[in-house]
C-alpha cells in the first residue's frame, strides 16, 4: 500500500562504458545508499555486484533496439516516479556518461514535473573510454584539435551539406549507435572525398576484455570490413588520430568474441501513479 511519506530523490549516474573500475567514487556512495536501481543493459554486472546494498531494489530496465525485449522510456520514467513518490532513494544507472545520447531529457522532464529532488552523476563516457583503451588519443596534436561526437542511426539526422563538411573537417569524428550504419557512413564520407590518410577504427565492447578493435582504410573498407556484423555496444573513430593505434595500443582483450553486456531476457511491466498517489505525496512533503 502507498504510503504517505516526504518525496525520495532520484540520482541519475553515468557507470562508465564497461570496466567496472572506471565508476566515479561519488556514483559508489550512492549505489551503496540506494533503496531501488533501475539500470540500463550496458553496465557492467561486476557495479552491481560489488556496491549495490543487498537490500536494495535493482531492477533491469535496458533498451536493444530492435534486438529483443526492450523497455520503453514511458516505462522508466513511470518508475522512477512510482518509488520516488514512495520516499525512496532511486539510482537510474546509464552506461557511459548520462548526458552523451542518452534520454536522461525524457528522465528529467517527467521529475521536474512532479517536483521531485534529483542529481547529475557524469560518468566517464563511451568516445573517451574507448579511445584511453584503443591508445588512441582523440586530439592529438599535429593530427587534430577538435572532436565531434555523432549518431547515424536514422538516415535522416545528417544532411548531404554536413556529410559534405565532415568529409573535409580536421576534427576527429566519433559515432555512437552507428554501426549497423557503418556502410553508409563510409560511403558518405568517400563519396565526398574524404582524406585517404583518414582512417576507420571500430572499436567492439570497449574497455571490456572482450574489446576488439578494428582499423581499416576507408577506401578499402569494402573488402577489409564491410558486411562484418559488431557486437554491441561499437563505437567508430574517424580520423588521423587513428593511425596512432598501432603505436599506442597498450589494452589486450581476451579476443573472445562474445558478449560482455547480456541480453534482456524479461520485460518490465508498466506502473501507474495515480493522481491519489501524488496528492498523499505532495501533502507529505508541504
Amino acid at each position: 500500500m502507498y504510503q504517505t511519506q516526504a518525496k525520495g530523490k532520484v540520482i541519475i549516474i553515468g557507470a562508465g562504458p564497461g570496466d567496472p573500475d572506471l565508476i566515479t567514487m561519488k556514483a559508489v556512495r550512492y549505489l551503496r545508499q540506494a533503496d531501488v536501481v533501475l539500470t540500463d543493459r550496458l553496465v557492467s554486472e561486476e557495479i552491481l555486484d560489488r556496491y549495490v546494498s543487498a537490500t536494495a531494489e535493482i531492477i533491469q530496465v535496458g533498451k536493444q533496439c530492435r534486438r529483443g525485449i526492450s523497455t520503453p522510456q514511458k516505462t522508466i520514467n513511470q518508475l522512477l516516479l512510482e518509488y520516488a513518490l514512495q520516499g525512496k532513494l532511486v539510482v537510474r544507472l546509464k552506461g557511459g556518461d548520462v548526458s552523451i545520447f542518452s534520454n536522461i531529457l525524457d528522465e528529467l522532464q517527467t521529475l521536474t514535473a512532479e517536483q521531485i529532488p534529483y542529481e547529475i552523476v557524469p560518468g566517464v563516457t563511451a568516445a573517451l573510454g574507448a579511445a584511453a583503451y584503443a591508445g588512441i588519443p582523440l586530439t592529438a596534436r599535429d593530427y587534430s584539435t577538435s572532436v565531434r561526437f555523432l549518431t547515424y542511426h536514422k538516415r535522416d539526422i545528417i544532411t548531404d551539406k554536413y556529410w559534405e563538411e565532415l568529409a573535409h573537417t580536421e576534427d576527429t569524428l566519433v559515432f555512437y549507435m552507428s554501426s549497423e550504419t557503418l556502410n553508409l557512413v563510409v560511403e558518405k564520407l568517400t563519396a565526398n572525398q574524404i582524406a585517404p590518410e583518414k582512417l576507420l577504427a571500430v572499436i567492439e565492447q570497449a574497455t571490456t576484455p572482450m574489446q576488439q578493435v578494428y582499423v581499416s582504410n576507408l577506401y578499402q573498407y569494402n573488402s577489409t570490413l564491410k558486411g562484418k556484423e559488431f557486437l554491441s555496444p561499437s563505437l567508430i573513430i574517424i580520423g588521423k588520430v587513428v593511425e596512432l593505434y598501432n603505436q599506442f595500443e597498450w589494452f589486450k582483450g581476451n579476443k573472445t568474441r562474445t558478449h560482455y553486456f547480456k541480453p534482456m531476457t524479461t520485460s518490465v511491466e508498466p506502473i501507474t501513479v495515480t493522481e491519489k498517489e501524488k496528492e498523499y505525496a505532495d501533502r507529505a512533503q508541504a
